[in-house]
């Protein structure tokens, strides 16, 4: 989707925020997509904490749940008393962090590690796999509509000044984020052929980056550790920010009270910080948020579409559900019984088995996902026939929508004034449209 695209739609809705407020006034409200997108944001906060944890114990060799502890108390309440303007300046911090943090480590890789050629044969690192192939595949239907709910990029892609910004933003982060990437994914075959993972004991292959950096002089430890808490520090409190918005934007629509929001997000720490410890991988935390974004936003991109206009939040609520329950029936007869369908809805085995058990559930997931929408779309236009002819009155469910009124912008400008550059001021109460959900 192209972001001068999306951010000009701002001019027809009365929040232009984040996909909540798109699918409002696309579909109507669906409480469902709400909750998925704070399930998504949770899990999130949990592969957080859990990545903290494993770094910190990797490193020092000391118990995580201290810096956990305090990591959660810390963001909590600076975010309590700065707001979200706060999270925008701890995201500087965080890029800052990121590009400290791999100078440091290029350079003193590049000078102490020494590659054992014998681990480079032995490794099959190299060789082709059928996981390789599977994930050209998986990663990017994963990352795609993963990224759909999280509140960061929408609230960005808004807060650009003009459409020229936000194709210079997002040009440098594409060139920033692949150079990012590919010198933090080396860095997992660099640890496997230093001997610096697995370890002893076996760690998880996703914390191979810090498992090589542990091996380099103290000091070069100690900065990484400090660089390393706060970028998660960083990232946790722009996540505990999202939630807070999520929370009081879509889910209560404003009617309550906005610290009883910031309540309810600090409540949620405590079984957060408790998966986060429990946790065994921060690979499976992420794979369930992606498989459930998977069945969730190809229903809701087709009601986001002003074509689709018949399309409506029913749909889209049977489809994410039924996307998730044909990964299970596909589960249950790839393995030939329901556990093992019910635990690949929690990618139990993540990805790293020899099957296509993983691929076949990020392929059930968007097309059952699809598939059940559009069953209930043509059992709900079937039963609106029917009720039309029973009760005597006009089939209208193909219908299209009054068309959206410019004047939801209330900087003075419609989006045929030639100015769509302008930062327009949205009036909230300014539009009365809104999607419907049958």
């Amino acid at each position: 989707m192209d972001p001068a695209a999306l951010r000009s739609d701002r001019r027809f809705v009365s929040q232009p925020v984040d996909v909540g407020h798109f699918s409002i006034n696309s579909i109507g409200r669906a409480i469902d997509l709400e909750l998925r997108r704070l399930i998504t944001l949770f899990l999130y906060m949990v592969a957080e904490l859990s990545a903290l944890q494993q770094i910190i114990g990797a490193l020092t060799g000391l118990n995580g749940l201290w810096a956990v502890i305090a990591q959660c108390i810390v963001t909590t309440v600076y975010t309590s008393l700065g707001g979200f303007r706060i999270s925008f300046i701890t995201d500087n911090i965080q890029g800052a962090m990121v590009v400290g943090l791999l100078i440091i480590g290029v350079i003193t890789v590049g000078v102490e590690t020494n590659i054992d050629n014998d681990l480079v044969r032995t490794s099959n690192l190299l060789d082709d796999s059928l996981l390789g192939w599977q994930l050209i595949y998986i990663l990017p239907v994963a990352i795609l509509t993963n990224d759909f709910f999280l509140s960061g990029f929408w609230l960005r892609t808004f807060a650009s000044k003009t459409d020229k910004d936000l194709r210079i933003g997002t040009s440098i982060a594409t060139v920033a984020v692949a150079i990012i990437l590919t010198l933090v994914g080396a860095s997992g075959l660099l640890a496997a052929w230093t001997g610096a993972w697995p370890g002893d004991p076996p760690q998880a292959g996703s914390i191979a980056f810090f498992l090589l950096l542990e091996q380099l002089p103290a000091w070069v430890v100690g900065i990484v550790i400090v660089m390393t808490v706060s970028l998660s520090t960083a990232a946790f409190d722009s996540l505990q920010s999202a939630m807070v918005s999520t929370g009081s934007n879509d889910l209560f629509r404003n009617k309550l009270n906005f610290w009883w929001i910031r309540l309810a997000v600090f409540l949620i720490i405590f079984p957060v910080a408790v998966v986060a410890l429990k946790s065994p991988s921060v690979l499976q935390i992420y794979l369930i948020s992606d498989l459930l974004s998977a069945s969730s936003i190809p229903v809701l991109v087709i009601g986001l579409n002003d074509a689709c206009y018949w399309w409506r939040g029913l749909e889209v609520v049977v489809g994410g559900l039924g996307g998730l329950l044909t990964v299970f029936i596909f589960g249950t007869v790839y393995y030939g019984n329901a556990q093992a369908g019910a635990d690949l809805l929690l990618l139990k085995q993540s990805l790293y088995v020899n099957d296509w058990s993983a691929f076949g559930a990020f392929v059930a997931a968007p097309i059952g996902g699809l598939l059940w929408g559009f069953g209930a779309f043509g059992l709900r236009v079937s039963v609106q026939w029917v009720l039309a002819k029973v009760q005597n009155h006009r089939f209208d469910a193909f219908d299209r929508p009054e068309p959206r009124d410019p004047a939801f912008c209330t900087d003075g400008h419609g989006p045929s004034s030639g100015e769509e550059d302008g930062p327009p001021v949205v009036d909230p109460k300014a539009s009365s449209v809104k999607g419907k959900f049958l």
